[in-house]
């Protein structure tokens, strides 16, 4: 079952009912269940890596915290000091999206055309655990509360493109975030509405924050900076603060100054109460640290490898290295103000980077042992590849045999084809020539391994391989976590209060 909300009508209040009805009373089936509970331990073991390697963002925003102690408060990841929620929050929001590793959603929902195709990601998840443990409720609500968020930022990518007017995606989440902590607290859908009026009149963010030749710690502290806010909006209207109403329909919003009606939202919402069809079905997960607008290539290029491996054997084969793709992969990872990256943010969005690491390390394995076939299968080929987090530290970033392999790039726009096929799918594809005057392609590439509609890659095996990577950053035994958060419907209150309560071992700044 599912509620629309029409452009005709007050939809910040509506979504506040929604909310409210959701965390009573929604029925997610168990796959949405299981789905969310995968993106959500995935968001954690990318989070508290980030903090074993010391991150720049989130080591700042965990010292901040640290100076807004609250006995009535909740911890952030690794500790048992409670702090300010809202300082909780930003902290474990911005170690979960440092690495840009986790989860990836493209608005697409093509049965009922909305198809605005704006970027999210799965960053929000600290809200609903925060509320919960604030609340004292249990794993179960908690999962019902991240279900609530990623269906009203889901659904909210699907009919309202933020990018195509420069403002950053971030706030389809933070609008999510106001009404989930709202919901969760016992908030009334008229506070609910009047905090998502605050978010959009006062805290709108553009994308300047991921411009230029080299990015800052904004890049990836965007949607924590938000999520902040949108909870201390939701705070100040339970105290009573009264913010603009019904602000989809203000002429005045961002959303009717850049696409102007007679009077009504821009769009309609389709939001999801029971069964399967829910936002989350539709997330990509990233097997690896690298920008999401670069799996079909990271598929092309493990098609060809394994297709050919006598050029990981023979590395001087390759020639050319040309790589297709659509809008707007061609202008985000494919600008070539990022075909010199010098910092961790900027490789991590270069199309040539993250192909010619790719790339690199399979030539190494190749090496080490004495075969170009490497590993067993796409989904082995995944494992063994995996881009770590040190394949974007400073002796990363600067190794020869990556530069080498990048001078080799070429990256052009595949024209109406491939963009007409996004964000149905990540249209790409990769052409190797040979010095012995060969052409290797590998064809058309819609659904890499990660995507939701890619039904080949045994995806919970691939995932497994991931959070024990990751998970060895921050630990020494990271599966007994991993379990628990696999399992988190399960936990009982006090349990979910200390859900986070684990040593993290610091490796040391590699930065």
């Amino acid at each position: 079952m599912s509620v629309e909300l029409k452009p005709n009508c007050n939809q910040a209040l509506e979504l506040g009912k929604y909310a409210c009805e959701f965390m009573r009373s929604a029925a997610p089936s168990e796959s949405v269940q299981e789905r969310t509970k995968l993106f959500h331990t995935d968001s954690v073991l990318c989070g508290i890596s980030a903090v074993a390697l010391c991150a720049n963002a989130p080591v700042v925003l965990r010292e901040e915290a640290l100076e807004y102690p609250n006995a009535h408060g909740v911890p952030f990841f690794g500790s048992t000091v409670k702090v300010a929620p809202e300082k909780a929050i930003v902290a474990n929001s911005s170690a979960v999206r440092e690495w840009d590793s986790n989860g990836t959603n493209f608005g697409f929902r093509k049965e009922l055309g909305f198809i605005a195709g704006e970027f999210g990601h799965n960053d929000f998840y600290p809200v609903a655990i925060a509320a919960a443990q604030m609340k004292g409720l249990d794993g179960a609500a908690a999962l019902r509360g991240m279900m609530l968020s990623d269906e009203i930022r889901g659904r909210l990518a699907e009919v309202f493109s933020l990018k195509t007017y420069k403002i950053d995606h971030v706030v389809h989440g933070a609008i999510a975030s106001a009404a989930t902590w709202g919901a969760m607290m016992g908030a009334t859908p008229e506070q609910i509405e009047s905090a998502i009026g605050m978010v959009v009149a006062h805290y709108i963010p553009w994308r300047a924050i991921r411009a230029g030749k080299q990015l800052s710690d904004s890049k990836g502290a965007s949607a924590a900076i938000s999520t902040e806010v949108a909870v201390l909006s939701m705070m100040r209207s339970m105290r009573g603060f009264i913010g603009p109403k019904d602000i989809f329909r203000n002429p005045e919003s961002m959303f009717r100054q850049f696409e102007k009606t007679s009077g009504d939202s821009p769009f309609p919402l389709v939001l999801s109460t029971t069964g399967d069809d829910f936002a989350v079905m539709g997330m990509h997960f990233k097997l690896g640290l690298y920008e999401h607008q670069s799996a079909g290539a990271l598929q092309g290029m493990i098609d060809l490898m394994r297709k050919h491996p006598e050029i990981l054997e023979n590395p001087g084969l390759i020639k050319g290295i040309k790589i297709v793709a659509y809008e707007p992969a061609f202008g985000i990872i494919g600008d070539p103000a990022k075909r010199d990256p010098k910092t961790r943010q900027s490789a991590d969005h270069s199309m040539v980077y993250i192909v010619g690491t790719l790339l690199r390390k399979a030539v190494e394995k190749a090496a080490e042992m004495k075969t170009g076939k490497i590993a067993d299968g796409n989904d082995a080929m995944w494992k063994t590849l995996f881009l770590a987090p040190y394949d974007y530290d400073p002796a990363a970033i600067v190794n020869k045999t990556t530069r080498a392999f990048m001078e080799k790039m070429t990256f052009e726009h595949g024209g109406a084809e491939y963009d007409r096929n996004y964000p149905d799918g990540i249209p790409t594809s990769v052409v190797i020539t040979t010095t012995d005057g060969r052409t290797l392609d590998s064809g058309f590439v819609m659904y890499p391994s990660g995507h939701a509609r890619n039904a080949s890659a045994n995806l919970k095996d691939i995932l497994a391989n991931k959070f024990e990577r990751l998970g060895a950053l921050a630990m020494d035994d990271p599966k007994p976590l991993v379990a628990k958060l696999n399992a988190i419907e399960k936990l009982d209150a006090k349990q979910l209060a200390e859900v986070y309560d684990f040593r993290i071992v610091s490796r040391g700044k590699f930065e």
